[in-house]
């Protein structure tokens, strides 16, 4: 098994890039392929593997992966806004496929949906802005 070197953070952040390209491109013409569940995960994959990027340029990784292993993960070398932080933790909200037993998924609405995609590109912007322009 090969091992993703910290070096690579600009990868997640491509990849990142490529998720929330994705999602931003079929909620404006996805309603016969694109349901919201499937939306709400491109999003979800875009702010993780921006924060991921973030972490990586830290020299650092994720505890874990839910929104609040992220932020905890993101705080160690960032102070993040109340605000935004809720922003982010209101996605937790729609799943949670950690917990076997508490197993659950809730597809996002229409408002749902646009709030969850302006918040990931808020992330790429955060990230961005703490990078020092040195993402591509």
């Amino acid at each position: 098994m090969q091992l993703v070197q910290l070096e690579d953070w600009r990868l997640f952040f491509k990849e990142g890039d490529d998720y929330l390209g994705t999602a931003v491109r079929a909620a404006a013409r996805r309603r016969e392929v694109f349901t919201a569940e499937i939306l709400y995960n491109l999003a979800a994959m875009a702010i993780e593997k921006y924060f991921m990027a973030l972490l990586m340029a830290h020299g650092d990784l994720a505890d874990n992966h839910t929104m609040r292993d992220l932020i905890h993960s993101v705080e160690r070398h960032l102070s993040l806004e109340p605000e935004f932080k809720e922003r982010l933790l209101f996605l937790d909200g729609f799943q949670e496929i950690c917990d076997l037993k508490g197993y659950r998924r809730t597809p996002p609405g229409e408002a749902e949906l646009a709030q969850i995609l302006a918040t990931a590109a808020e992330v790429r912007d955060f990230v961005t802005s703490q990078v020092g322009g040195i993402v591509r």
